[in-house]
């Protein structure tokens, strides 16, 4: 399988495939694709359907096989940023947004990532829930706005807002930690909770999360009286 990524600020990469290969991706993630793509559409079993139902991700997944000869199929992005191509192996695991998967090929295994401190998680806003991806094969992410990567040595810590991460090595650990003081917590404006991510590992970072964005624009969406 061959790629190019294309376009911005709004990316597609399209993917030019050999007779027999094929790509899976989630449904409504197809672009455009040469006539001879077949389609078969599948939940890839009950406990991969569960996990991906808690990340608030489609529970089917559509496969997309070149018939008779190559064939070609893009995706692209759903919001402005980029498209990165990471090659998943034994020991190269990731850890990713819960909303970056964009697609992969076949050997790409699904499941959910939880940080430690469970509690904390579930009131720690964007990025609680997160993917891991293992098994072997190139998975496509899409990142809000531009990528930023971090290389963390073994110990070493980073202290992100949750919803600025897009993905991390699955070498690297997570916590979401309280924010020191009550006046900080509640006058600073940065929220209650910040994640720590300790390495070793790489941390891409997204400079515009899309829950950004929507908050800076709600604030020009003028209130409609009853």
């Amino acid at each position: 399988m061959r790629y190019e990524i294309k376009g911005t600020p709004l990316p597609v990469v399209e993917c030019q495939l050999d007779m027999g290969e094929a790509m899976i991706c989630e449904g409504g993630s197809m672009s455009w694709m040469s006539p001879n793509m077949d389609m078969q559409t599948s939940g890839g079993g009950l406990g991969k359907m569960f996990s991906k139902a808690i990340t608030g991700e489609s529970m089917f997944l559509n496969t997309y096989t070149a018939m008779g000869g190559p064939g070609m199929i893009a995706f692209a992005s759903s919001f402005p940023g980029n498209i990165l191509a990471m090659q998943i192996g034994p020991g190269q695991e990731i850890i990713c947004q819960k909303s970056s998967f964009l697609a992969c090929t076949p050997g790409v295994e699904f499941s959910v990532f939880f940080q430690r401190k469970f509690g904390a998680g579930l009131v720690g806003g964007e990025g609680f829930l997160m993917q891991r991806l293992s098994g072997t094969g190139l998975v496509f992410l899409e990142v809000d706005g531009s990528v930023v990567e971090k290389n963390l040595q073994r110990g070493e810590q980073l202290i992100v807002d949750t919803g600025y991460i897009a993905m991390m090595d699955g070498t690297c650990s997570m916590d979401v930690v309280s924010v020191k003081g009550v006046k900080n917590a509640l006058l600073g404006g940065e929220g209650f909770f910040n994640t720590v991510v300790t390495g070793p590992g790489r941390v891409m970072l997204q400079t515009m999360p899309a829950y950004q964005v929507a908050s800076v624009i709600r604030r020009f969406i003028p209130v409609q009286s009853k």
